[in-house]
């Protein structure tokens, strides 16, 4: 995985920004932030070995069929052997980075006995074991603090689930807080004051409301496994931190009155990452499950408060990024529908937060936003989003395209790195559609998609992003047949151009296209009934290194054309092919501004 080492500042894209107009003048020299970044360098971490054989099997450590999406988020699974193929399966199509699905904190009641009960109000089944001394574990602890000051009591319980173990890193009182198995489960016992303070001077003698937070737990640390494996083969894991509890009446918002707690559940948990995972390559950072809709009204959603809290206890704990990623909505007949300048003051107020890592959901799963160039828009949408905008045209359903998104919020980190906040900006395409004959997923109704609209969803990402990763594996790489995980791998070297500028050599008119997969490579520019064919070895040049700032893979190709021959105003279709005969699947539409 490519990490950043150097930040640009805003001239470079600001200079190419505009996905309709080719540019005549050469980029200006990039800038470089001050700030220090926290992020692994870009070689690590690498596989250890070549192949690795164990009870699960054979497993080879090398990249097979590199794609140009290089993360995946992952659901939880209980079969360690399921983990290890899920690491070489991704890893095999270049995948160099896992986002773990999270759970959240919950705040509960209990019944007479002490004993946590569901949102309905019965007996939950998953926290029923926790007993201690004969006695609920809600009462035992409460037993424990009313030694310590008859007057001390549990005020409100909440519980976590996870499929992590924790070490002792997790307790600040241990004389309070402790480890309880009963059979194959283990609880972890946590006590804190209500206010969020977590008094290090353990004091109980003097009489306080408290809560208590029950985490379920597994007596094996899922996040362990996970992280050796990824020093295995090469691959940096993200484990999400526990969702915030939603408010009642707008779910999707964080509750406020429970946000003192969630501070200190993810000071416990990353305190003991950090005892436990000092120094691990594999650990890349956190990802912060809880989604919000950008908007420009998101400076006042008290999610932020959350982001920035535990972001400022990720830096003192860990040292490593927040990844969040939120999602888009352009519908035009929905009153949330935001413009792509709305978007990119919701960048804004995220990265004022301090998170390292934004990853917009392009939200074309979701049919949310179209994939569409700007001479499309009087096009009918694609039949897949008709479940969700109607029988339209790209233009009446939506304020822009994915493209013209991911655009402003570059143009808005361009500004932000300018003020001294370290921030990425990553693509998150959605490897789903709205819906489908068969649903990919246990739950809900989304469907397959296929490699040449994953192909467009990541033209349309285009030069603005840092990286590009994809929701998700599990499922939505792996269902139908052949499964999309097996389209990428049969078409990985089918080229994909995702940016086109007009380009001068000297004194030679040119054009510079940037994608992936261009060596050997035949540039071709289509206008009206003229279409020219530029052989980039023989007219041109190849540079495969990408740039600072560009994802993994990305190349720059220039071949010589004279654009005064274009037509003013003629939208141009710039694709690339290769001798093998495949081409792009999405050419870039693109033409010089009057």
């Amino acid at each position: 995985m490519r990490w950043l080492l150097v930040l640009l500042g805003a001239a470079i894209l600001a200079a190419v920004a505009a996905v309709i107009v080719v540019l005549p003048n050469d980029e200006p020299p990039k800038k470089t932030s001050q700030q220090a970044k926290a992020t692994p360098t870009r070689t690590e971490p690498t596989p250890k070995v070549s192949e690795v054989t164990d009870r699960c099997g054979t497993f080879e450590t090398k990249e097979k069929a590199p794609y140009a999406v290089t993360g995946y988020w992952i659901t939880p699974k209980s079969n360690p052997c399921t983990w290890r193929h899920q690491m070489e399966d991704i890893h095999n199509l270049g995948g160099d980075t896992v986002i773990r699905i999270g759970y959240g904190l919950q705040f509960r009641t209990s019944d007479d006995e002490g004993r946590v009960q569901t949102k309905d109000g019965q007996l939950d089944p998953l926290y029923k074991d926790c007993v201690e001394d004969g006695r609920s574990c809600r009462d035992a602890a409460e037993l424990d603090l009313q030694k310590a000051n008859p007057k001390n009591r549990i005020a409100r319980t909440y519980v976590y689930r996870t499929d992590e173990s924790f070490g002792p890193g997790l307790f600040r009182c241990p004389q309070m807080e402790r480890k309880i198995t009963v059979g194959k489960r283990v609880y972890f016992r946590v006590l804190t004051p209500m206010d969020g303070s977590d008094d290090a001077t353990c004091d109980f003698t003097k009489p306080k409301p408290y809560d208590l937070i029950l985490v379920a737990g597994s007596d094996t640390d899922s996040l362990t496994q996970l992280l050796d494996l990824g020093e295995q083969f090469g691959v940096q894991v993200f484990p999400a931190l526990p969702l915030a509890p939603r408010d009642p009446v707008t779910p999707t918002r964080a509750n406020k009155k429970h946000i003192d707690t969630l501070r200190t559940l993810t000071r416990r948990i990353l305190q003991d990452y950090g005892a436990r995972f000092a120094g691990r390559t594999s650990l890349g950072g956190v990802y912060q499950p809880f989604e919000v809709q950008m908007a420009d009204t998101l400076a006042g959603n008290p999610t932020l408060e959350v982001y920035a809290e535990q972001h400022q206890i990720v830096e003192q704990e860990l040292g490593k990024p927040i990844l969040i990623s939120p999602y888009l909505d352009a519908r035009k007949r929905v009153p949330f529908g935001q413009t792509p300048k709305q978007v990119a003051a919701a960048f804004v107020a995220l990265a004022k937060t301090g998170v390292g890592i934004i990853a917009p959901q392009d939200s074309r799963g979701t049919g949310k936003v179209g994939l569409f160039w700007p001479d499309q828009r009087d096009t009918e949408v694609d039949e897949r989003l008709r479940p969700v905008v109607g029988e339209t045209t790209y233009g009446t359903a939506y304020h822009g395209s994915t493209r013209d998104y991911y655009r402003e919020m570059s143009a808005a980190r361009d500004q932000m790195l300018q003020a001294g906040f370290d921030v990425q900006l990553w693509a998150n395409v959605e490897a789903f559609e709205p819906s489908g004959d068969r649903p990919c997923a246990p739950q809900g109704t989304r469907g397959q998609t296929d490699k040449k609209r994953l192909d467009q969803a990541v033209t349309m990402a285009g030069r603005y992003v840092q990286k590009i990763v994809s929701y998700m594996w599990s499922d939505f790489l792996t269902c139908g047949s052949p499964s999309l995980e097996t389209q990428i791998s049969q078409d990985w070297q089918r080229p994909i151009a995702v940016d086109a500028i007009r380009r001068s050599r000297d004194i030679q008119d040119g054009v510079e296209v940037r994608g992936y997969n261009l060596k050997d490579g035949t540039v071709t520019l289509q206008y009206g009934d003229e279409l020219k064919e530029l052989v980039i070895s023989a007219v041109g040049w190849l540079d495969e290194d990408p740039l600072e700032d560009l994802p993994e893979g990305m190349q720059t190709a220039w071949v010589p054309f004279d654009w005064a021959q274009v037509p003013p105003d003629e939208w141009v279709k710039v694709g690339v092919k290769l001798p093998t005969g495949k081409a792009t699947t999405e050419p870039l539409h693109v033409r010089i501004a009057a």
